[in-house]
């Protein structure tokens, strides 16, 4: 047969040859992507005969490719199921398999041609079970790491308490609980008004957590602590290159954090003059203006102030503004001192021990019952964050399970006035005292001074006679 050119037979020819010459590109293409692929891999028919495998895989086997190439699966790959896969047409995912003394997680999947199964690819995912270990522990250290840094900036940003965690069931502190409840359903501005350690800080928690916007921020701002002349930039913020030694990108203020949630301004009082009319704008406009800005920047924010000092006296005495007084104090809540709810010392010398207890890790049974009218008739003049201090300093302090009168500080002791018996001029608790230390002794004396003889006759367990001993200085 003569073949013309650019007949139809030169232009099969032709054809088949560039066909011929894609599928070698193809087939060389495939031969580089199988070598330089991480994972090993494995190409066998319908038999289970082993058609391709890259050099990972044949590492990994310590044999060569030739070695493999032809071969059928079972011979050289011990608990294949590789030719399994190839008569049920169902691709196995991430399985565990062993080889070689080292588990492997592969892959079988199925390669059908016209409905029918022609081969199987075989893919190692790693090549020993600890890197997939190695990989999900550094995984699971990452993820610690951001929930830990997440809950830190958590911390800063968010409210801690409720008015749940506001001890005491005195009418007095109920009456200011529920008030609280109903204005942090609002969003207008509140005064919290009290002396120092009366737990303003706490009630401004519990209004924002309680409030629409407890999922916002809640930022604290200590007015007391904030130098004069950092007031602005503090609270406002500041531009790039706003003054020497500002910091390249600027700085946001406490108001710009808090948009959107709550600010906490405590010891209000001791806000500037000169920062009380800026702060005025805020409540009057909503809008800040940084440091060194060119506009003022909307702000959404709900103000809770707090002051330990008389805010209408600084008013009269030309110290704070009256304007700014009366936009703070749109809602006031006046919250208690300890002294004037004394039903709630028990539950909250209680309430503490247990907190403290978990904090020291110091066992704590409770204050004996002398200590306990001793706390339930002093002043308290730091309020609930002194009879806190009282409490853990005692616990460090005892010696016994129970909190003695020896164990909270003398001047607290010599600032109670006990009750006095008329016939004896003696306190009642004395009396008691005297007569406990009295049949301590004579059962000690009766028992020849075995303790726990002792303890049997009155009574009591060996730990609280030990304690009684220990208190009354018995020898």
């Amino acid at each position: 047969m003569i073949i013309h050119k650019q007949g139809w037979v030169h232009q099969l020819l032709l054809s088949l040859s560039r066909r011929a010459d894609q599928a070698e590109k193809d087939s060389l293409m495939l031969e580089d992507a199988l070598g330089h692929a991480y994972e090993g891999l494995l190409i066998t028919d319908v038999h289970g005969v082993i058609l391709k495998v890259n050099e990972a895989y044949a590492r990994f086997l310590e044999t060569s490719i030739t070695g493999l190439i032809g071969r059928h699966v079972t011979e050289v790959i011990e608990n294949t199921r590789m030719h399994l896969v190839a008569k049920s047409g169902v691709a196995e995912i991430a399985q565990l398999q062993r080889i070689k003394g080292h588990q492997m997680i592969c892959s079988r999947i199925p390669i059908f041609e016209n409905g029918q199964v022609v081969a199987v690819v075989g893919k190692v995912m790693f090549q020993n079970i600890e890197d997939l270990f190695s990989f999900t522990e550094n995984f699971k250290k990452l993820t610690t790491e951001l929930e830990f840094y997440k809950s830190e900036l958590s911390k800063h940003l968010s409210a801690k308490y409720s008015f749940n965690h506001i001890v005491g069931i005195s009418k007095e502190l109920e009456w200011v609980k529920e008030l609280g409840r109903k204005v942090a359903m609002s969003t207008t501005t509140v005064l919290l008004k009290g002396e120092s350690g009366t737990g303003k800080e706490l009630f401004a928690h519990a209004i924002h957590n309680c409030s629409q916007r407890a999922l916002g921020p809640f930022i604290k701002v200590n007015c007391a602590a904030i130098p004069e002349t950092l007031f602005e930039s503090e609270l406002f913020g500041y531009r790039e290159g706003a003054f020497t030694g500002a910091q390249k990108k600027g700085k946001k203020g406490k108001f710009a954090l808090a948009d959107k949630g709550t600010i906490f301004l405590d010891e209000i009082s001791e806000l500037p003059l000169t920062m009380q009319v800026k702060l005025l704008r805020v409540l009057q406009e909503k809008e800040i203006e940084p440091v060194g800005a060119d506009a003022s920047e909307s702000v959404d924010v709900r103000i809770i102030a707090a002051s330990n000092r008389d805010l209408e006296t600084l008013v009269k005495n030309g110290l704070f503004r009256h304007d700014l007084y009366y936009r703070l104090n749109v809602v006031m809540l006046e919250i208690p001192p300890l002294r004037s709810r004394r039903d709630d010392i028990p539950l909250l010398t209680q309430f503490h021990l247990q907190q403290l207890e978990k904090e020291t890790g110091i066992p704590v049974e409770g204050v004996e019952a002398e200590v306990a009218e001793i706390l339930q008739r002093y002043d308290w003049p730091g309020n609930v964050r002194e009879l806190r201090n009282v409490l853990e300093q005692a616990m460090y302090v005892k010696a016994g399970p129970t909190i003695l009168c020896r164990d909270i500080p003398k001047a607290l002791v010599k600032g109670v006035r006990l009750p006095v018996a008329p016939e004896t001029g003696r306190s009642l608790k004395h009396i008691t005292r005297l007569a406990e230390e009295d049949a301590i002794r004579t059962a000690l004396n009766e028992e020849k001074g075995d303790k726990l003889a002792a303890a049997a006759r009155l009574g009591i367990s060996k730990s609280s006679l030990y304690a009684k001993v220990d208190q009354y200085d018995i020898r």
